[in-house]
């Protein structure tokens, strides 16, 4: 960021962001140079270009790669090797992403210098706002942040999730206090590894603070909608703490009783009550804007997985409340920002910015299946890549990625659409993650681990002679938190029906914790540490239910030939004609073994 790393607040934030936008093609090609210049030594970059520092050698030489082929650079630097196999600077974390099909977390790479940037992206949020929703400045932001439990790699890097990494740096810890940076949560609460006492904590401070929050919400829409179930759960205690004063005693975190214990300086029952009398309401429709009148809007990931959580966030707040996403980031690397933010999420269009990393795409064609299907094993020809500038409105591409931390053309794994340019810069449309099935929170299943947990799961029912003929998932989000659903039609072998044995129910509640035992690191976490993701339930469905299933789908127009079933339905109709015919549903017994 040469120098000016953090400098850029307001205006001449978004002025930065005018200028960028405009040299985009130039913008892309001195941060393509400066990431040789920085890494051209590095062991993985020899094997293609033996420390060549020319642009179009890298694009002719350096292969597009998924994980599994940087993967073992990454074991060896966790291992304790020099940063040298893939980095020009030290290594100072990794990043986990989701889980892989092993069941453990990727971690990704990443150097100091990596705050400076994510930094610059936040700072551009406000600015931006600020151009369609005036006086933000005048209030408070109750924004409900949390940290996730770390690990250490056995050279003892710190492994840990990106916004874990961002809250405990100096970028957050040491930031400015300015107008716009005036959050409800103490830092004490944000930065509590227990998440019912942060959770607890951050509401109270919310609701301390409730006339004066402008602007509020989480990472996730999952996560804001987990905090007003919390809430319907606690806020007699929330209320009790207002009217006396004193923080409840099961919050025994130091820092949390601390921060908390300052804010409840002193009682107030007429504030204890006005929350009383809007919690005790029959209905919580549009609880939201009862407790924090003058919010102005929510801001939420909203978008791809997120999107299903939209009707219960318009349920619990208000229709005209406007539902923001601001920014598009991952593990590997932040992108870009959304300049509407006040746009209907189905129209969010993210602005990539050139000075992130070095991007480049590969073209799909226009067909949902084609691109659903796409295996991430299919060698890509780098002939095929298409530079950021060059990239077509209204066609969709997967995104490959070169950063200054050591990933290489590496496929991030999102599929996009183009939408419209800023100045020169291409705006992107979410449309999915590459052959993800399931998504609650921050968890990934794809069809291979699904397929694999139920492989695994299915041989509980071989004692009793039945054999699982059938199956699909859904993520159930009606409730909070969302749990994955998974249809099973079971028959008995014809051949040994006469010695057929009654499958007790134990047996199918073992099954749905064989399957969560089998998918992966960060499923787990979710349901075991997290709480953010509810017990795996399995759905017997009656016999004969699949081939209904099909029919419903040839009906309308799908190829008896060439069907398959969907090993995930979104069809409201074919969800409708699954739970019609369900008989038995089981649920898992306790949570899946997770380590930190």
């Amino acid at each position: 960021m040469d120098g000016k790393k953090l400098e850029y607040k307001g205006v001449e934030a978004l002025k930065e962001l005018e200028k960028l936008t405009t040299k985009a093609d130039e913008v892309q090609e001195d941060i393509l140079k400066k990431i040789l210049a920085q890494n051209g030594e590095t062991d993985y970059l020899n094997k293609y270009i033996v420390g060549s520092k020319n642009v179009s050698q890298f694009k002719r030489c350096v292969p597009v790669i998924t994980y599994k082929d940087i993967r073992p650079y990454i074991v060896r630097i966790a291992n304790g090797e020099d940063s040298s196999l893939i980095a020009g600077h030290p290594i100072t974390e990794m990043l986990c992403s989701s889980g892989t099909s092993a069941g453990e977390p990727k971690l990704m790479p990443s150097i100091a210098q990596d705050l400076d940037r994510r930094t610059f992206l936040y700072n551009l949020i406000m600015p931006i706002i600020n151009q369609y929703v005036p006086g933000l400045g005048e209030g408070k932001a109750m924004f409900l942040n949390f940290v996730k439990a770390e690990m250490s790699t056995p050279c003892g890097i710190p492994a840990r999730t990106v916004l874990t990494s961002y809250y405990k740096s100096r970028h957050f810890k040491c930031r400015a206090r300015d107008q716009y940076n005036d959050f409800t949560s103490p830092d004490q609460a944000i930065l509590c590894y227990d998440s019912n006492q942060s959770m607890y904590c951050q509401l109270l401070a919310g609701l301390i603070h409730r006339h004066k929050v402008l602007r509020l919400g989480a990472i996730f829409a999952s996560a804001l909608l987990r905090a007003i179930s919390f809430l319907e759960r606690n806020w007699h205690n929330l209320c009790d703490d207002i009217r006396t004063g004193n923080l409840n005693a099961t919050i025994n975190d130091p820092g949390c009783r601390s921060a908390m214990s300052i804010m409840l300086s002193s009682p107030d029952p007429n504030l204890a009550d006005e929350i009383e009398e809007i919690c005790r309401c029959p209905s919580w429709k549009g609880i939201v804007c009862h407790l924090w009148p003058n919010a102005k809007y929510i801001e939420a990931v909203v978008t791809g997985s997120m999107s299903q959580y939209i009707p219960a966030l318009k349920y619990y707040s208000d229709e005209n409340l406007p539902l923001v996403c601001t920014m598009y980031a991952s593990s590997e690397c932040y992108f870009g920002v959304n300049l509407k933010p006040l746009c209907d999420p189905s129209e969010v269009s993210f602005t990539l910015l050139p000075n992130m990393g070095f991007f480049e795409f590969i073209p799909l064609e226009d067909n949902r299946t084609f691109f659903m299907d796409l295996d991430e094993d299919e060698a890509v020809p780098q002939s095929q890549l298409v530079d950021l500038v060059h990239v077509k409105v209204g066609c969709y591409y997967e995104l490959v990625v070169t950063t200054f931390s050591g990933l290489y053309r590496y496929r991030i794994g999102d599929v996009l659409q183009v939408t419209g340019f800023h100045n020169r810069t291409p705006q992107f449309r979410f449309i999915c993650r590459r052959n993800v099935l399931l998504s609650i929170d921050n968890d990934k299943t794809n069809e291979e681990d699904l397929h694999k947990s139920i492989t695994v799961a299915k041989k509980l029912l071989d004692p009793y002679n039945a054999l699982l003929v059938e199956y699909t998932s859904y993520a159930d989000t009606s409730s909070v938190p969302g749990h994955y659903v998974i249809y099973w039609e079971i028959i008995h072998s014809t051949s040994v029906i006469d010695n057929a044995v009654s499958i007790d129910a134990k047996v199918l509640q073992e099954c749905c914790i064989a399957m969560e035992e089998e998918l992966d690191y960060i499923y787990r976490r979710c349901r075991t540490n997290d709480k953010s993701i509810g017990p795996l339930e399995i759905r017997v469905v009656k016999q004969g239910t699949f081939n209904s299933l099909m029919d419903l789908f040839t009906t309308q127009g799908a190829s008896i030939n060439q069907y398959k079933t969907p090993r995930c339905i979104k069809s409201k109709a074919a969800l409708k004609l699954l739970n019609n015919n369900v008989s038995e549903c089981y649920f898992s017994p306790r949570d899946p073994a997770w380590i930190a």
